[in-house]
Protein backbone atom coordinates (compact mmCIF):
# COMPACT_ATOMS: atom_id res chain seq x y z
CA UNK A 1 0.00 0.00 0.00
CA UNK A 2 1.00 4.04 -0.54
CA UNK A 3 1.83 5.76 2.18
CA UNK A 4 0.99 9.62 1.83
CA UNK A 5 -0.48 12.30 3.91
CA UNK A 6 -3.60 11.59 1.52
CA UNK A 7 -3.47 8.36 1.94
CA UNK A 8 -3.18 8.74 5.84
CA UNK A 9 -6.46 10.98 5.86
CA UNK A 10 -7.97 7.73 3.78
CA UNK A 11 -7.44 5.89 6.99
CA UNK A 12 -8.33 8.11 9.62
CA UNK A 13 -11.75 8.16 7.54
CA UNK A 14 -12.22 4.27 8.05
CA UNK A 15 -10.14 4.10 11.85
CA UNK A 16 -11.83 7.20 13.52
CA UNK A 17 -15.51 6.64 12.46
CA UNK A 18 -17.58 4.86 15.31
CA UNK A 19 -20.31 3.80 13.01
CA UNK A 20 -18.11 2.35 10.70
CA UNK A 21 -16.13 0.18 13.59
CA UNK A 22 -19.26 -0.94 15.04
CA UNK A 23 -20.68 -2.03 11.55
CA UNK A 24 -17.19 -3.94 11.04
CA UNK A 25 -15.91 -2.44 7.92
CA UNK A 26 -12.32 -2.82 7.47
CA UNK A 27 -9.82 -1.74 5.12
CA UNK A 28 -8.61 -4.34 2.29
CA UNK A 29 -6.76 -2.11 -0.13
CA UNK A 30 -6.13 1.29 -1.23
CA UNK A 31 -4.44 3.30 -4.33
CA UNK A 32 -4.28 6.05 -5.56
CA UNK A 33 -8.51 7.02 -6.41
CA UNK A 34 -9.21 3.72 -4.91
CA UNK A 35 -10.25 1.75 -1.86
CA UNK A 36 -11.77 -1.57 -1.21
CA UNK A 37 -13.45 -2.84 1.58
CA UNK A 38 -14.51 -5.53 3.82
CA UNK A 39 -17.97 -6.54 5.68
CA UNK A 40 -18.04 -9.88 7.13
CA UNK A 41 -22.04 -10.40 7.41
CA UNK A 42 -23.46 -11.25 10.20
CA UNK A 43 -27.35 -11.88 11.62
CA UNK A 44 -26.96 -7.70 12.68
CA UNK A 45 -26.20 -6.79 9.17
CA UNK A 46 -29.77 -8.34 7.77
CA UNK A 47 -33.43 -6.99 7.07
CA UNK A 48 -36.38 -9.13 8.30
CA UNK A 49 -35.79 -11.30 5.63
CA UNK A 50 -32.68 -12.50 5.52
CA UNK A 51 -30.98 -10.15 3.04
CA UNK A 52 -28.35 -7.42 3.46
CA UNK A 53 -30.06 -4.20 4.88
CA UNK A 54 -30.33 -1.70 2.34
CA UNK A 55 -29.23 0.74 4.93
CA UNK A 56 -26.17 -1.19 5.25
CA UNK A 57 -25.24 -1.61 1.41
CA UNK A 58 -25.34 2.02 1.35
CA UNK A 59 -23.20 3.06 4.02
CA UNK A 60 -20.10 0.68 2.74
CA UNK A 61 -20.66 1.95 -0.54
CA UNK A 62 -20.56 5.79 0.67
CA UNK A 63 -18.05 5.23 2.94
CA UNK A 64 -15.76 3.56 0.55
CA UNK A 65 -16.39 5.74 -1.39
CA UNK A 66 -15.12 8.76 0.78
CA UNK A 67 -11.77 6.73 1.63
CA UNK A 68 -11.01 6.65 -1.99
CA UNK A 69 -11.80 10.17 -2.53
CA UNK A 70 -9.41 11.73 0.52
CA UNK A 71 -6.38 9.73 -1.34
CA UNK A 72 -6.63 12.12 -3.83
CA UNK A 73 -7.09 15.42 -1.86
CA UNK A 74 -4.34 17.52 -0.52
CA UNK A 75 -3.33 18.00 3.16
CA UNK A 76 -4.91 19.94 5.27
CA UNK A 77 -8.41 19.20 3.40
CA UNK A 78 -11.43 16.29 3.85
CA UNK A 79 -14.16 15.16 1.83
CA UNK A 80 -17.79 14.90 3.05
CA UNK A 81 -20.50 13.39 1.08
CA UNK A 82 -22.88 15.72 -0.41
CA UNK A 83 -25.12 13.54 -2.59
CA UNK A 84 -25.23 9.88 -3.59
CA UNK A 85 -27.66 7.46 -5.51
CA UNK A 86 -27.26 3.65 -5.00
CA UNK A 87 -29.03 0.86 -7.33
CA UNK A 88 -29.64 -2.10 -5.06
CA UNK A 89 -29.20 -4.55 -7.98
CA UNK A 90 -30.21 -8.09 -6.56
CA UNK A 91 -31.06 -9.01 -3.06
CA UNK A 92 -27.83 -9.48 -0.93
CA UNK A 93 -26.46 -12.33 0.79
CA UNK A 94 -23.51 -14.35 1.26
CA UNK A 95 -20.23 -14.18 3.83
CA UNK A 96 -19.21 -11.46 3.65
CA UNK A 97 -19.70 -8.00 1.03
CA UNK A 98 -16.90 -6.19 -1.01
CA UNK A 99 -16.93 -3.39 -1.70
CA UNK A 100 -14.55 -1.40 -4.77
CA UNK A 101 -14.43 2.40 -5.10
CA UNK A 102 -13.15 4.28 -7.91
CA UNK A 103 -12.84 8.05 -8.38
CA UNK A 104 -14.41 9.44 -11.59
CA UNK A 105 -13.46 12.43 -11.08
CA UNK A 106 -10.84 14.14 -9.04
CA UNK A 107 -12.32 18.10 -8.10
CA UNK A 108 -10.27 20.83 -6.26
CA UNK A 109 -13.81 21.91 -4.63
CA UNK A 110 -16.16 18.21 -5.54
CA UNK A 111 -14.94 14.81 -6.24
CA UNK A 112 -17.66 12.27 -8.10
CA UNK A 113 -16.79 8.36 -6.96
CA UNK A 114 -18.65 5.37 -8.09
CA UNK A 115 -18.49 2.30 -5.41
CA UNK A 116 -19.31 -1.46 -6.70
CA UNK A 117 -21.01 -3.87 -3.45
CA UNK A 118 -20.05 -7.35 -4.25
CA UNK A 119 -21.57 -10.09 -2.11
CA UNK A 120 -19.55 -13.47 -1.82
CA UNK A 121 -20.61 -16.68 -1.50
CA UNK A 122 -18.65 -20.08 -1.41
CA UNK A 123 -16.08 -17.76 -3.23
CA UNK A 124 -18.39 -16.46 -5.95
CA UNK A 125 -18.67 -12.38 -6.06
CA UNK A 126 -21.55 -11.24 -7.51
CA UNK A 127 -22.47 -7.34 -8.08
CA UNK A 128 -25.64 -6.48 -5.41
CA UNK A 129 -25.22 -2.66 -5.36
CA UNK A 130 -23.60 0.25 -7.47
CA UNK A 131 -23.44 3.82 -6.09
CA UNK A 132 -22.60 7.24 -7.67
CA UNK A 133 -21.05 9.44 -4.73
CA UNK A 134 -20.63 13.00 -4.41
CA UNK A 135 -18.21 14.41 -2.14
CA UNK A 136 -17.51 18.05 -1.28
CA UNK A 137 -13.36 18.83 -0.72
CA UNK A 138 -13.44 21.13 2.27
CA UNK A 139 -11.50 22.32 5.05
CA UNK A 140 -10.29 19.67 7.46
CA UNK A 141 -11.78 20.62 10.62
CA UNK A 142 -10.15 20.61 13.87
CA UNK A 143 -10.86 18.58 16.81
CA UNK A 144 -13.12 20.55 18.86
CA UNK A 145 -15.03 20.54 15.18
CA UNK A 146 -16.78 17.01 15.90
CA UNK A 147 -18.18 17.97 19.62
CA UNK A 148 -21.57 18.66 19.85
CA UNK A 149 -22.65 22.29 20.08
CA UNK A 150 -22.80 22.97 24.57
CA UNK A 151 -26.25 23.60 26.08
CA UNK A 152 -26.76 27.23 27.08
CA UNK A 153 -28.65 27.13 30.59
Amino acid sequence: MVTSPSHDEARRILDSAPFIRDLGLRLESLGEGTCTTVLDLEERHLQQDGFVHAGVQATIADHTAGTAGATLIPAGRAVLSIEFKINLLRPAHGERLVCRATVLRAGRSVSVVESEVLAVEAGRERLVSKATVTLAVVPRPGKDARRPPEETP
